[in-house]
């Protein structure tokens, strides 16, 4: 666990990251939606160079049921590097695997076989309860001072939601970060400026609002998550909450960019209830505070009703569904999933207040059912989902699920699995590696992806 030099996979800035070896593999949670059979974090492998290019060439199942795994991290990163709270000893060793339903914790160490990785340590709910008073654990980040996850509920599955602290020695839960909350009562993604000791965290909904699936009622009633929340990271503290106003819903995933000097960041809305549009906005400072402008709209585009999940039919479109983006490591391209229509959509954002397309493919979509090129499959489902990019920027790959409940409200048919890979152009553009498609067996649908030695939403520093 204690090493004595820095973990090689350690970069003080993002630039150094960017020029780190290639990823030869990939570490994929997926879950089983009817909660019959037993999670798995599966790894693939993403060497071109392999005989086993583009398929699972391991597994690891967890030991129960119905933990429905999500946005798992590593126990420490590049931000062990920074001077404030230095670890650099630590290394990059085991994976941290939250289970949003069950709120069971996961620590499965990758080594020294990177491709049979091996259960730990398991964190039972009652535990957490007891130490964070939070349940419904949902995003990993690696920070200077421990172990941060976020969880969607209280310890009854209430408000408010929030993030406990893990220690990165013992892997053992420390308890809840905030301090003072301020008006901070639902929750959803949460990261971080470094350079600036400010922490943003954004909102979903409690927990009986979405388990079951996304109820229409709560969604037209505007009553989903629709704001921003900014903290002094150091004290702890809220300062600042920033309303997007009751059309926009569902504020979800957080990007702030990678440079530490540079205070802005990129957050989705899933959907405007005025006309189903999608979009994005960047965060920014104002003096002495912090403000949004909407930098991109991402309109929905009409359909037939017979051709829609009962859910939409009334609407007569398809929504973008924007539930996932990334940024790349230069802060240079935005990579924006669209889950309704099936566009993965690039934004050259050198510029943050003004992007510019420059690269799209479409697979999959609530109407397009848009094929692969290197699959014998003429109809997917499903759409860009959970996105990742390597840390040269190069390459980009994405799942198709969303979560379980909410899958089956927009695919009513069943969501069949898959795993697929871009090649990104160094300038902009995007084509699909027609040797990587990954047909998910059945029986478990993949969600969010971790590159060995890290990617573009693993790591932060503190360095230019």
């Amino acid at each position: 666990m204690v090493t004595l030099r820095p973990d090689s996979s350690f970069y003080p800035s993002p630039r150094m990251a960017a020029k780190a070896p290639a990823e030869t593999l990939a570490y994929v949670a997926a879950f089983d939606p009817d909660r019959k059979t037993p999670d798995a974090l599966a790894v693939v492998d993403v060497d071109p160079g392999s005989p086993s290019y583009a398929q699972i060439v391991g597994r690891t199942d967890m030991p129960n049921t119905s933990d429905e795994l999500h946005h798992f991290g590593w126990n420490a990163c590049s931000s062990c590097l920074c001077p404030n709270a230095p670890h650099p000893h630590v290394e990059r060793r085991y994976l941290v695997v939250p289970g949003l339903r069950s709120s069971r914790l996961h620590i499965l160490d990758t080594r020294p076989d990177p491709r049979k990785l091996e259960i730990v340590k398991i964190i039972e709910p009652e535990e957490i309860a007891e130490k964070s008073g939070y349940s419904r654990i949902h995003t990993v980040h690696c920070g200077p001072e421990g172990i941060y996850i976020n969880a969607l509920g209280d310890s009854d599955g209430k408000a408010p939601g929030g993030i406990m602290l893990m220690d990165h020695d013992r892997l053992e839960v420390r308890g809840q970060w905030e301090m003072d909350r301020g008006p901070q009562q639902i929750a959803y993604d949460f990261w971080w400026h470094l350079g600036h000791d400010t922490l943003v965290t954004s909102e979903w909904g409690t927990p009986d609002t979405f388990e079951n699936g996304l109820d229409p009622e709560i969604l037209l009633g505007a009553r989903y998550g629709r704001r921003l929340h900014f903290w002094d990271l150091h004290k702890r503290k809220h300062l600042q909450e920033i309303d997007f106003g009751e059309e926009y819903q569902l504020v979800f995933e957080l990007r702030p960019a990678h440079d530490p000097t540079r205070a802005y960041g990129f957050v989705n809305c899933v959907i405007s209830l005025q006309d189903l549009s999608s979009s994005i906005w960047t965060w920014h400072q104002d003096g002495d505070k912090w403000a949004v402008r909407k930098v991109i709209d991402i309109p929905a585009e009409p359909a037939e009703p017979d051709q829609l999940p009962p859910i939409l039919k009334g609407f007569g479109v398809v929504p973008p569904l924007v539930t996932d983006i990334d940024l790349s490591l230069d802060d240079r391209f935005l990579y924006v999933s669209c889950w309704g229509t099936g566009d993965m959509l690039q934004y050259d954002v050198s510029d943050p207040f003004a992007p510019t397309l420059t690269g799209k493919v479409r697979i999959g979509g609530i109407v397009s059912r848009a094929p692969h090129p290197g699959s014998d499959r003429k109809s997917l489902n499903g759409g860009p989902q959970m996105v990742e990019i390597s840390r040269d920027g190069r390459r980009v790959y994405f799942t198709n699920s969303l979560y379980g409940a909410i899958d089956d409200q927009f695919y009513t048919e069943g969501l069949d699995g898959w795993m697929v890979k871009l090649d990104a152009g160094e300038n902009g553009g995007l084509a699909f590696d027609e040797k990587f498609f990954v047909d998910w067996p059945k029986g478990h649908r993949p969600h969010q992806i971790r590159l060995e030695g890290g990617d573009c939403s693993s790591d932060s520093y503190c360095y230019p």
